[in-house]
């Protein structure tokens, strides 16, 4: 079962490398933006962690809690879309809104190009209690080959890229999680050593959302109710249209059929951190 999420969260974060090329199309929303909360400003502290020593997909299964993630890709070619005004954004600020409205804790995995995209953007969101960020690689190039036509890093790099994405981190997001999360998913055991060598802890998933170029919200709210059980660590996006143009109409069905099932929503920290 563990491959075949991991095979689908592939092609799906593969196409999203695609899109770079793509020139964007509108899409009708399925709901209003949810309008959010004040959410005061409080200083984190560093995240407790396992120690580094394997490759993460779920949490124990008996606790009850989901960990609801976000990756926010950026590659150069999504930088250069941006210029060009060929993608509007490559941040979607309605899925915060509707966490921040529901009171929903998340993890968010940023690349290094995307904190130097929205420097302001993730300070902000770095202050805010209910997120914590851990590290998507600097540019989102894939560690292990084939990967879905993603440019791949030379073994002998992959270590220093964890570092130097990290290094963006500890810029603007002081405190943040020793976790990362492999551009693509792709991975293979000398990928999981270079990342474990950098003293962090590869955290992958067990619930594909399909919110990749997914526009029926409802189908992508289903395929998490079903999916999702006790541990789980679901995988979305936070890039907005068009790489995930419904995530935000999609989250507040997510989150309220969890919750009915007795499913407490938390940071992947405190999903990691319970036995």
């Amino acid at each position: 079962m563990r491959w075949r999420h991991l095979a689908g969260a592939l092609l799906l974060v593969a196409v999203a490398g695609s899109a770079d090329r793509a020139e964007i199309r509108t899409h009708a929303e399925a709901r209003p933006p949810v309008r959010a909360r004040p959410v005061p400003v409080a200083r984190r502290r560093p995240a407790v962690a396992p120690h580094p020593h394997r490759l993460v997909f779920h949490g124990a299964r008996g606790t009850g809690l989901v960990a609801l993630t976000f990756d926010a890709d950026m590659t150069h070619g999504m930088w250069r879309s941006l210029d060009a005004g060929r993608i509007k954004s490559s941040y979607d600020r309605r899925i915060v809104k509707v966490l921040d409205a529901t009171r929903t804790p998340a993890t968010i995995f940023a690349t290094g190009l995307w904190i130097k995209r929205y420097p302001g953007v993730t300070r902000t969101l770095a202050a805010d209690p209910l997120l914590e960020f851990g590290d998507h690689s600097y540019e989102h190039s894939a560690f292990a080959a084939p990967c879905y036509g993603l440019p791949v890093l030379p073994r002998g790099k992959r270590t220093a890229d964890v570092r130097r994405a990290a290094a963006v981190l500890d810029g603007h997001v002081p405190g943040h999680t020793p976790y990362f999360r492999f551009p693509g998913g792709c991975h293979d055991a000398s990928a999981v050593r270079a990342v474990l060598a950098a003293g962090v802890t590869p955290v992958q998933w067990d619930v594909i959302s399909g919110d990749a170029f997914g526009h029926d919200p409802h189908a992508i709210t289903r395929t998490v109710l079903r999916e999702a059980r006790g541990g789980s660590i679901v995988v979305m996006h936070l890039n907005g249209a068009p790489t995930a143009p419904e995530t935000h109409a999609a989250l507040p069905g997510i989150i309220t059929g969890l919750r009915s099932r007795g499913l407490r929503l938390v940071k992947v920290s405190e999903l990691l951190a319970a036995r």
